[in-house]
Parts: structure tokens; sequence; C-alpha cells
């Protein structure tokens, strides 16, 4: 029986809501390298203009290692504090209910509106000598205002909020018929955590992890008040390029500028290489 090709109905083509793989390709890379890759790629241009022995003599010198190592070293301590003390703040918030719940969990975003300077005042005022807290703590022989503790509190504070925001929506679509049938196994409570929570947190945990290190690396604002800036002590990186640039000596604030962006990139490369195995290891 012949088929009339004409009468039979035509099938319309499928239109995609977003534009075609091509063009949002080529959005995608423009905008990246607009944003992103052109002014990275301008302070290694910079850099490069001091040749070899003029960057390693800027990476070399002792107030650079120290800024260096102050920045690095405070942000991963402040970091790895918040990946799980923001997975507590986390689950309480996901699996308990209590008054004031709403406010708490507003309260955490906090540090994003809140301005860096003002919470850096705040912060001196409050772990100062003559602060509420700081007055407690100094005759303890605890002394936080103008100490690299004093940017570790700091860090702490505009980190939070990274890894809480990052594991929470991973609490509220976990399963907690796992956590019972193990509770129905005769697993404790320390063994539930440990075999059942914990294997599908790991990635969301790491990648809070990397988002409050890379905001503590490069944070300004809120440290400078309460670190005290002293070289070779408490002087931060960021704060060592904006002297550099007072001083008109670009290619040295670039220079240091380039060293961080390194070994940040360095430690998220880590960062993300063992979140994949941490990944691929659960699959299996």
């Amino acid at each position: 029986m012949a088929v009339d090709v004409l009468s039979a109905p035509q099938r319309k083509p499928r239109r995609n809501v977003i534009p075609g793989f091509g063009l949002s390709l080529g959005i995608t890379f423009v905008w990246l390298g607009l944003i992103v890759l052109i002014p990275l790629l301008g302070v290694f241009i910079k850099t490069s203009g001091l040749g070899w022995s003029g960057i390693w003599h800027v990476w070399s010198e002792p107030r650079t290692l120290s800024a260096l190592r102050v920045s690095f070293g405070t942000a991963l301590a402040a970091s790895a504090f918040n990946a799980v003390m923001g997975t507590w703040v986390a689950w309480v918030l996901v699996r308990y209910r209590f008054p004031g719940k709403r406010l708490f969990d507003a309260m955490i975003d906090l540090p994003f509106a809140l301005p860096t300077a003002v919470a850096g005042i705040a912060l001196t005022a409050l772990y100062g000598g003559n602060g509420w807290v700081g007055q407690w703590l100094e005759p303890l022989g605890i002394k936080v205002a103008y100490t690299q503790l004093g940017i570790i509190v700091a860090l702490v504070f505009v980190g939070l909020p990274f890894v809480v925001r990052v594991v929470q929506p991973v609490l509220i679509e976990s399963e907690k018929e796992f956590e019972e049938a193990a509770a129905t196994l005769g697993a404790g409570r320390f063994q539930t955590v440990l075999k059942v929570v914990l294997p599908a947190l790991w990635p969301a945990v790491l990648t809070g992890f990397a988002l409050a290190f890379a905001r503590g690396v490069g944070e300004y604002g809120s440290v400078i008040f309460i670190a005290g800036n002293l070289p070779n002590a408490t002087e931060i990186a960021p704060l060592l390029i904006t002297i550099r640039l007072e001083e008109f000596d670009y290619a040295g604030a670039t220079a240091i500028a380039a060293a961080m962006l390194l070994l940040s990139f360095g430690v998220l490369v880590l960062v993300n290489g063992l979140q994949g195995w941490m990944q691929r290891k659960g699959r299996e």
C-alpha cells in the first residue's frame, strides 16, 4: 500500500533552549579569555621582563618567602579547620530542627555580604588586648590580634560559608535509609559516619576546602587589620604586592603575584586530583 509522503505528518526539528555547541563553546572561550586568561597572561608577561635571574631574586628574598609562607600556611590551616567545622555546621542545619534555625542559616552568608574591611576591624576590636575576648585570652598566654593566629581567625570567618554551602545540598539529597540500614545491622554512630556518611560527603568537603583556600590566599581586607603586618612575621603576600606597587616596582609585584598563582594552581590541582581519586574509589 502506497503512503503519501506529502500527507504524512512532518516531525519538526527539536530546538535547544541555549545556542548550539559551536556558538556556546566560542562564547565560553572568548569570555574566559577576556576575564581570566588574558589578565593572568599579562602577569606572566610583565614578570618575564625581569629575566630568570631577576625573578629568582624576587622569589628568594627572605621577605617574599616569609609573606608567601604566612599566606599559604594560614590559608591551609583555616581551610582545614573550616572543612571540619563547616561540615559539622551543615550537618546540624540539615538534620536538626531548633528555634532560630532560619536565622542561623541566614547568618552563614553574612561574610559574603559584609565588607572585608568591616570584618577585619570587628575582629581586631574583639580579639585585641582590650577586646571582649582578647582581654580574657591574653592573661592565659593566648595572643590573637597581630599574630598569625589572628590571620587564621579572619580567614576562618570569611571561608566558613564556602564549605557550608557546598556540603549542605549534598546532605539534603543524601538518603537517610542507608544510615538507618547501617544502624539496623548493628553499626554504631561512629561507624555509620565513617563508612556511610563521609564517603558521600568527601568530594563536597574537598570542594569547599578548595574554595575556602582560594579565598583565604588572596584575602586582604579582613586580614591587614588583625595581622599587624610585621615583615618576616605576619606580613601577607597580597600586602607585599601592594607595597611593591606603591614603590613603583611593578615587575617585582607581578613576580610575587606569579609565584602566588603557580602555588595556588598546584594546590588546587592536587585537591582536584584527590577529589577525582575519591570519586573513582567510591564507584568501585
